[in-house]
């Protein structure tokens, strides 16, 4: 279905119900929130959420213009305005550190600093280890893992500024998943959660709250759609986007004093 963005982030907006069962509970109120890979799908999504919540958002991707899948960083971005939230499209590649330390900066002067990350952007590829190419292999670790480092990196001097926020990678259950065997995605998440684990404890003294979130099911995304590889996820397995916008929410709200150095799972955690 191809929806106009605007009405998208209207359906997003109007829906949004925070972990209190409080609708319109604006929790976030004065804070900004840098989301990476927030030009379509799970980003999109926690991106309305989070402003829906009373932040002003930085939506952060590569997609300035429409390729072959749908979304860009402008049309989230005006979608969240229409909707009656803040929002801030910036360019960031997450693999190139000048592109991301320009995108952080650019955040910083027009929203006036940062007080959340959702490193969201990433890539999906499911394929046997044995056939994987190696440019697929290296192009998973590039966004997954070293992209979260790149934009984690740049934006923990602004939080720290701040008195303290809260930092989220998005993760999947595949980490989990051994018995399914190995692939370049799952392994690429596995590591970026270890990542984070570690880091919640390096930023305590910080009052930085550091978590991994993944969704419950499968969300069926457009990288979903495109990447998949021709799974047929059942019906019962599919989880509403709206899940992980929400338990985003919960987690952008924590400082070090909540919650922190945790995997969660989207619907186990709004329950």
């Amino acid at each position: 279905m191809d929806v106009p963005s605007s009405d998208l982030m209207r359906m997003l907006f109007s829906p949004y119900e925070s972990a209190s069962g409080k609708k319109g509970n604006h929790v976030l109120n004065g804070r900004v929130a840098f989301v990476a890979g927030a030009s379509r799908g799970i980003g999109a999504t926690v991106a309305a959420a989070l402003a829906a919540a009373g932040a002003a958002v930085a939506v952060a991707a590569r997609s300035e213009q429409r390729g072959k899948l749908p979304g860009t960083i402008g049309s989230v971005a005006d979608g969240i305005v229409a909707a009656g939230g803040r929002a801030l499209p910036v360019t960031c590649d997450v693999t190139n550190e000048e592109s991301v330390n320009a995108a952080v900066e650019a955040t910083v002067a027009e929203l006036g600093g940062i007080d959340i990350l959702v490193a969201n952007a990433g890539v999906l590829w499911l394929g046997p280890v044995e056939s994987t190419p190696l440019k697929r292999w290296q192009l998973c670790l590039d966004v997954n893992l070293t992209g979260v480092f790149l934009v984690t990196k740049a934006v923990i001097p602004h939080v720290r500024a701040r008195g303290g926020g809260s930092l989220i990678t998005v993760t999947t259950t595949g980490v989990n998943m051994t018995e399914q065997g190995a692939n370049a995605y799952w392994v690429s998440k596995a590591a970026a959660e270890r990542l984070y684990l570690g880091l919640a404890a390096d930023l305590r003294p910080d009052n930085i709250a550091v978590n991994c979130l993944s969704p419950s099911r499968v969300v069926l995304t457009e990288g979903w759609e495109a990447g998949g590889g021709g799974f047929e996820i059942p019906p019962e397995m599919v989880e509403p986007p709206e899940a992980m916008g929400n338990a985003a929410v919960l987690l952008a709200s924590q400082d070090a004093s909540g919650i922190t150095g945790t995997v969660q799972r989207s619907e186990e955690l709004i329950r």
